[in-house]
């Protein structure tokens, strides 16, 4: 799944978004590039539960 996130702006971003991501599904496999703002993952985690996750780290997609 794919998610935008326009407060993702360098690698430190991309670290806590990754990190926030485990914090559901510690198997998932993640791509972040803050250049386009896009997140790429691979979970068989619900989409919801990684949007909540991700808003609550301050990584609200849209």
């Amino acid at each position: 799944m794919q998610f935008h996130i326009e407060t993702m702006t360098c690698g430190g971003c991309a670290r806590g978004v990754t990190k926030a991501i485990h914090s559901v599904d510690p198997t998932a496999e993640v791509q972040a590039d803050p250049p386009s703002h896009r997140v790429e993952v691979k979970t068989e985690a619900p989409r919801a539960a990684l949007v909540a996750a991700l808003t609550e780290a301050g990584f609200a997609p849209s």
